[in-house]
């Protein structure tokens, strides 16, 4: 009968817990739940059998992390292996929470490890009691390292680089957006309600951001002269435009409106102004924060477009967890659910569509071209995700790619290899050859080592097949060779000959073999 001893990680240390009866109380389970909150007789089966507490703070956290992931830290290591070694090789099971956890144990000490049956019930109750089972411990101190450790492990998950963060990325590309939308509406209002005083000047000036600056300093067509033709020039930016604004004052057909509402079209087309200026501000910001944290997505596709496949995706981790065929279709699920629902064509593209790549193709290659530009949107957003030196190399030598690409279906370029841009984006990027490069020029030089070693085995087996010889008896007696370069044939000396091939012959005696044995 193996004996059962129970591993529990708690904040202040590693417990390994021994448990009685092991045999007996897994075949009543409910009596083993109901029996976890009442500590006597949760005492009377499960004892402390060895601790060990943690040294620091950091200590702790850097074990609990490891055992998050599944991977055995060298203090537990060490704390089992001496534990287990002083059984003297008694049969053990050691019951656990995590079964991967379990595993990396079982892998490194050799020890069987269970995390079913009646073990999450024990657990369960060394967590109830476990201020009660250790000496010297009490719910209060239990409490204050759980709370300790439980932030500084949050803090731990939650942190992230400042400089790379993607969250920032996905409220920029929002807000601008709602910046179009906003700015587009105002203008078009700012428009309409200075119409009604001054409609040539839509005409003139059909700029939403220049015709709610002009309107501004303008306020009262009567009060514009040629003084303040200097000033228009400078806002307009034409003398030609400026010259035709103040002909237009003069002579145009608006009506006349008050100063009251003069105030409040100046007041709103202010508010236009800054709005549009704050969203060239945001542009730059965002095109800042790409250069940061996806520079390779932003070289190859853009800002804006780049920005709105990391805000879909949720960030850029799961971008570059995406294969490159969700990537294609990003932002049309209605469209593909749709076309899957009626049975019709899926939509070829999604987000990238906006990219200038895919309207520069010819109608029947944007298909095409999109496939390839989602494949190399998909590899600069695993390397801006998982690469610690951010670069934008290698996101334009895929732009040079996709160009290529673009080249070959117009005029037919063959373009170069993948292999053979990756290896020059390595070297731009590092200044060197890296050992995969090399690795992958050894390989290659094997293959082809190997490939002319088959041939000059293929070929030194033709030319033992092609010298054969024929034998030709003479009334039984005399024998000569004769070399055939097709077959080896017996002609006998009576005249009568039989050309039997060896393959021929091989396959026969395989066929009767075949028979006998069936």
């Amino acid at each position: 009968m193996a004996n059962l001893y129970v591993l529990y990680e708690h904040a202040a240390g590693f417990a390994v817990f021994s448990v009685k009866e092991f045999e007996e109380i897994s075949m009543f389970l409910p009596q083993v739940e109901s029996s976890v909150t009442d500590f006597a007789k949760f005492n009377s089966i499960v004892k402390l059998a060895a601790f060990t507490p943690f040294k620091t703070a950091i200590a702790a956290l850097e074990n609990v992390n490891a055992i998050s992931e599944g991977i055995v830290p060298q203090d537990l290591l060490v704390f089992l292996d001496d534990f287990f070694s002083k059984l003297k090789k008694k049969k053990c099971q050691l019951g656990i929470a995590d079964a991967k956890l379990g595993a990396a144990i079982t892998e490194a000490i050799g020890v069987q490890c269970s995390h079913f049956g009646v073990v999450p019930e024990i657990i369960r109750g060394i967590r109830f009691h476990f201020h009660k089972l250790v000496k010297g411990f009490t719910a209060k101190s239990a409490g204050i390292a759980q709370l300790g450790l439980g932030h500084s492990y949050s803090r731990a998950k939650v942190k992230f680089n400042v400089n790379r963060s993607d969250n920032m990325i996905i409220q920029s590309i929002a807000l601008l957006d709602q910046l179009d939308k906003d700015v587009n509406t105002f203008s078009m209002r700012i428009r309409e309600w200075y119409s009604y005083h001054f409609p040539e000047l839509v005409k003139i000036i059909p700029e939403n951001y220049l015709f709610a600056k002009t309107a501004k300093f303008i306020k009262d067509r009567k009060s514009l002269t040629d003084d303040k033709l200097e000033e228009l020039e400078e806002i307009v930016m034409d003398s030609s435009k400026a010259k035709a604004i103040i002909d237009a004052a003069k002579m145009s057909m608006g009506m006349d409106i008050s100063i009251i509402d003069l105030m409040n079209i100046e007041m709103f087309a202010e508010r236009v102004v800054k709005l549009s200026e704050y969203r060239q501000k945001l542009s730059t910001y965002l095109h800042n924060k790409m250069t940061s944290v996806a520079p390779n997505l932003q070289s190859l596709i853009g800002d804006q477009v780049g920005a709105r496949l990391i805000s879909h995706a949720g960030s850029l981790t799961n971008l570059a967890k995406y294969p490159a065929s969700t990537v294609q279709i990003l932002g049309a699920e209605k469209a593909l659910f749709r076309a899957l629902k009626t049975r019709s064509n899926t939509p070829k593209y999604g987000l990238i569509y906006h990219s200038s790549f895919i309207g520069r193709a010819g109608i029947k290659n944007k298909g095409r071209i999109s496939r390839f530009l989602a494949n190399k949107c998909s590899i600069a957003s695993r390397i801006d995700c998982f690469l610690e030196q951010p670069t934008s190399v290698f996101g334009e030598s895929l732009k040079a790619q996709v160009e290529e690409r673009l080249k070959f279906y117009e005029t037919g370029e063959i373009p170069r290899k993948n292999i053979e841009v990756m290896k020059e984006a390595i070297v731009n990027a590092t200044g060197t050859a890296t050992t995969d490069e090399v690795s992958i020029e050894d390989a290659q030089t094997l293959k082809k080592k190997n490939k002319k070693r088959k041939r000059n085995h293929v070929e030194e087996e033709k030319d033992e097949n092609d010298v054969s010889g024929t034998v030709v008896k003479e009334n039984g007696a005399n024998e000569t060779l004769l070399t055939d370069g097709q077959s080896n044939s017996i002609v006998a000396a009576n005249g009568d000959s039989d050309e039997l091939p060896k393959k021929k012959k091989k396959k026969k005696n395989k066929n009767k073999n075949k028979e006998q044995s069936a």
